[in-house]
C-alpha cells in the first residue's frame, strides 16, 4: 500500500462520526412522507387546542418510527400549550415508571423516588394540565414491552380515561412497536380496547433501493469524499435488507466497517472491512434487548448460555441455584425472553413423561455471553 493510500495518525476517515451513531436524528427523512402526513393528521388537532387524535405505529425494526416521532414532536415542541413527552418503554416498563416520565417531562424535575402513591402523581399531572389548558401528546415507544410486563392496560387506561378523572384533561397516545407477532389491540382489557381506537400507520421494511438512497446519504454526512465506494455500499445495503430492512443494522455496519478501515491505517473503506464488521453489526438487536434486561432476566439468559436445548425443568434448576427464584418467575421470565426474541422453545414428547418445553437460546451462545459482559455490541 503506498503511503498516500495510509490515515496518518492524526487523520480520519470520517467527517462526522455522530452521524452514524443509532440515536442522530437526520435532517433528511426520506421515504416516509405517507406516514408524516398520516401522523400530522392525527395530531393536528392538539395545535388547536384538542385532543389529538390516538396512533398506533407499528412496523419491523429500524423502519423509522422512533425518528418519525422525534421530528414530529421537535415541531410540536416549539407550540405554545403543546406538551410532548417520549417514554422509552424498554426503560420504563411500568404504569407508575411511565406516569413518572410524564411528570418528569411536565416540571423538568423528577417527582421523589418513594412516597408519592400513583394516585397522586397522576393528579399532580392532570391538574397542571387543566390548570395550564394544555394538551399532552404521549408516545410510548416500544410498547411492547409494557405488554410484557403486563402494564399496558392499566397504563393506557389511564392516559385514555383521563379526561374523565378529571375534566379539560386533554391527552393524546402514540403507541410505537415493533413486534409484529403482538396484536397490540386484541392484547388490551375490553375496558380500554373500547375506548383506544388509533390511526393506525403502518411503517413498512425498506426496499433495497430506499436504503441505499438513505445510507447514501448518511456516507455524504458521514465520512469524506471517496471514502466509501458504490461497491461497498452497495454490499452494506445488501446485508441490510437481508437483516429485514433494519437501516440501524446498516448504519451500524457503515460505522463498524470505518473504524476497521482506521485500525488498518487506510483512507478507504474495503469490501473486506464490511465483511468482518457485519459480524458484529448483525448482532445489533441482540445487544438492544440485552441491555434492558433486569438482573434476574439476565442470570436466566446466563444459565441457558450452559445448558442449551435442555429441557425447561432442568434450566430451572439450574436457575434456581443461581438466583433463588422461584418457580413462577422463572416461567415469567422465560415467556418474556421468548416475546424479545432471545429464546425459543420447543415442545417434546419425553418419554412416558408427557410432553416438555426445552428451552434454547436465539444467538450464538459466546455472542450473547460476550454482549452480557460488555466486551462487544
Amino acid at each position: 500500500m503506498a503511503d498516500d493510500d495510509m490515515l496518518s495518525w492524526d487523520e480520519s476517515v470520517f467527517r462526522d462520526e455522530h452521524v452514524l451513531e443509532l440515536d442522530y436524528l437526520p435532517d433528511t427523512f426520506l421515504h416516509r412522507d405517507d406516514q408524516m402526513e398520516a401522523l400530522k393528521y392525527a395530531l393536528r388537532p392538539a395545535v388547536r387546542g384538542s385532543r389529538p387524535l390516538n396512533v398506533m405505529a407499528r412496523g419491523p425494526p429500524g423502519t423509522g418510527k422512533t425518528t418519525a416521532v422525534q421530528k414530529l414532536f421537535d415541531k410540536l415542541r416549539g407550540v405554545s400549550d403543546v406538551d410532548v413527552v417520549r417514554v422509552n418503554c424498554q426503560v420504563d416498563s411500568t404504569r407508575y415508571a411511565v406516569f413518572s416520565r410524564l411528570f418528569e417531562g411536565l416540571f423538568e424535575y423528577e417527582p421523589p423516588a418513594s412516597g408519592i402513591s400513583f394516585k397522586k402523581l397522576f393528579g399532580q399531572i392532570t391538574d397542571r394540565l387543566v390548570e395550564e389548558d394544555e394538551v399532552l401528546v404521549v408516545a410510548l415507544d416500544d410498547v411492547n414491552y409494557l405488554f410484557y410486563e403486563g402494564e399496558a392496560s392499566d397504563t393506557l387506561y389511564s392516559l385514555l380515561r383521563a379526561h374523565e378523572a378529571h375534566s379539560g384533561a386533554k391527552i393524546g397516545v402514540v403507541v410505537v412497536s415493533s413486534d409484529l407477532g403482538l396484536d397490540v389491540i386484541e392484547e388490551l382489557d375490553t375496558r380500554v380496547q373500547s375506548v383506544f381506537r388509533p390511526e393506525d400507520v403502518y411503517f413498512s421494511a425498506y426496499g433495497e433501493r430506499e436504503i441505499v438512497d438513505i445510507l447514501s446519504e448518511r456516507v455524504e454526512r458521514g465520512f469524506r469524499d471517496g471514502v466509501v465506494s458504490p461497491q461497498v455500499l452497495d454490499r452494506v445495503a445488501a446485508y441490510t435488507a437481508d437483516s429485514g430492512g433494519d437501516l440501524r443494522v446498516g448504519i451500524d455496519l457503515l460505522r463498524r466497517a470505518g473504524l476497521s478501515a482506521e485500525m488498518r491505517g487506510s483512507t478507504d473503506v474495503a469490501v473486506e472491512d464490511v465483511e468482518s464488521a457485519y459480524e458484529k453489526a448483525k448482532y445489533v438487536h441482540l445487544s438492544r434487548h440485552l441491555r434492558g434486561l433486569s438482573e434476574s432476566e439476565a442470570a436466566l439468559v446466563r444459565v441457558l448460555a450452559d445448558h442449551d436445548g435442555e429441557q425447561a425443568g432442568d434450566v430451572y434448576e439450574a436457575f434456581s441455584e443461581a438466583t433463588d427464584l422461584g418457580y413462577t418467575r422463572y416461567s415469567e421470565i422465560v415467556n418474556k425472553l421468548e416475546q424479545l426474541g432471545l429464546i425459543e422453545t420447543e415442545y417434546a414428547d419425553v418419554g412416558g413423561r408427557g410432553r416438555s418445553r426445552a428451552l434454547s437460546l436465539s444467538y450464538d451462545a459466546d455472542a450473547v455471553v460476550d454482549r452480557l459482559d460488555g466486551e462487544a455490541g
